[in-house]
C-alpha cells in the first residue's frame, strides 16, 4: 500500500509546523569544507597538495536536525555536548544565526565534534575527524539529564539522533522517553549500534538498511514486508520507519501494517544530510497533528529535495510544496 496526501492537507500541515517546538538530543558536530586546487605532488610524500581557497563551516548531525527544524519555522532546542574550543564557539555562533538556543550545550573536556573535508575539484580528498566517542564522566551525564528534562518537559516532539558520540548513554535515553510518554508527546528516533535496542516507547524508529543490518546480524528481505512486524514488536516501539536510499521508505505499524513511500527524488547529487531533513520533518509534522503515515510522506518530499543539494543543507516548506507539484504534474 502507498499513502496518499492531499495538497490542502500538505499546506495546512506545513503552516502548522509554525510554532512547534522540538527538543533535539544527540550528537551535534561541526561540518568544515576545506576547498581548493591541486596541481602538484607534495615531496615528502605520495599525496596531492591543495591549495585552500575557501574555507566554510556547517552545522552537522543533531545540529543539522536543528536546523531543518527552524527552516520549517518551528522553535528548537539541541541538547548535546561540545568542548571548550573554537569549534564548539563556532557551533554556538551558527545556533544563535539560526535564533536557536543553545542554552543546553553541555561543556566538556572532549573536543568539539568535528569533521573536516579537503575537497579539490568537486572531489573530496580526505576527511580528517576530530572527537571523542568514548563514555562520558558521571558529571557530565548529570548536566545532560538536567538539560534533557527541561527541553522535554517544553516541547511538542522529541528527537533522539544517535552518531555514537556518546550523548545517547541508556540513563539520557531512558529519561526523555520517560518524560515524553509522560507528556504524551511524539519521539522520533535515529538510531546507531551501540544502543539500538534501548529505544522502547518511541513513536517513530527510523534506520537505514545498513543499521538494521548491522544491528540484527542478518540480511533483511525488504521485498517480504511480512517479516518486518515481527522486528516492530521486538524494538518496542509504535513504528518502524526503514529508509531505503533509491528505493524510498516502508513504514511498518505496531499492528503489523506495512507503507511503501517511494523516493520523488529526480535527482541526486549528494546524499549528506538526507537522514537528518527526513528525522526533523517527521518530529515536526508529528507536532503539527499529522499522522505517522503522513509525516512520512511529507519527510519523503523532504529528503527528495536535500539530496539535490550540496552537503547537509536545510529543505523550506515551499520546496516542499514544490516538489509535491512537480510529482503531482508528472501522474
Amino acid at each position: 500500500m502507498q499513502p496518499t496526501l492531499a495538497r490542502g492537507r500538505l499546506s495546512e500541515l506545513l503552516q502548522a509546523s509554525a510554532g512547534r517546538r522540538i527538543a533535539v538530543i544527540g550528537d551535534a558536530m561541526l561540518d568544515v569544507y576545506l576547498r581548493g586546487d591541486v596541481d602538484r605532488i607534495s615531496p615528502e610524500a605520495p599525496v596531492p597538495v591543495v591549495r585552500v581557497r575557501d574555507r566554510h563551516t556547517a552545522l552537522g548531525g543533531a545540529a543539522n536536525v536543528v536546523q531543518n527544524v527552524v527552516a520549517l519555522g518551528a522553535t528548537c532546542d539541541l541538547v548535546c555536548v561540545v568542548g571548550g574550543d573554537a569549534n564548539a564557539s563556532a557551533l554556538r555562533e551558527k545556533l544563535v544565526a539560526l535564533g536557536a538556543p543553545d542554552h543546553a550545550l553541555v561543556e566538556t573536556t572532549r573536543p568539539t565534534t568535528t569533521k573536516t573535508r579537503v575537497v579539490a575539484r568537486a572531489q573530496q580528498v580526505v576527511r580528517v575527524d576530530e572527537e571523542d566517542d568514548g563514555e562520558l564522566a558521571e558529571a557530565d551525564v548529570s548536566r545532560l539529564l538536567a538539560a534533557v528534562r527541561i527541553v522535554v518537559e517544553n516541547a511538542d516532539a522529541v528527537v533522539l539522533e544517535d552518531y555514537n558520540k556518546g550523548v545517547l548513554v541508556i540513563p539520557v535515553i531512558e529519561e526523555a522517553l520517560a518524560i515524553a510518554k509522560r507528556r504524551t508527546i511524539p519521539v522520533v528516533v535515529d538510531p546507531k549500534y551501540r544502543n539500538f535496542f534501548a529505544y522502547r516507547g518511541a513513536t517513530i524508529f527510523k534506520p537505514n538498511r545498513r543499521e538494521l543490518e548491522a544491528a540484527l546480524g542478518a540480511t533483511m528481505d525488504v521485498d517480504k514486508p511480512e517479516t518486518l512486524p515481527a522486528l516492530v514488536q521486538r524494538l518496542g516501539v509504535a513504528n518502524v520507519l526503514l529508509t531505503l536510499g533509491e528505493r524510498g521508505m516502508v513504514l511498518v505499524g505496531e499492528h503489523g501494517e506495512t507503507v511503501r513511500v517511494p523516493t520523488t527524488a529526480r535527482e541526486v547529487y549528494d546524499v549528506v544530510g538526507a537522514g537528518d531533513t527526513v528525522t526533523a520533518y517527521l518530529a515536526t509534522m508529528l507536532a503539527a497533528g499529522a499522522t505517522v503515515a503522513e509525516a512520512a510522506v511529507i519527510a519523503n518530499f523532504a529528503a527528495g529535495v536535500e539530496v539535490g543539494k550540496l552537503g547537509a543543507a536545510t529543505v523550506s516548506g515551499a520546496e516542499v510544496l514544490g516538489a509535491y507539484d512537480e510529482v503531482a504534474s508528472r501522474r
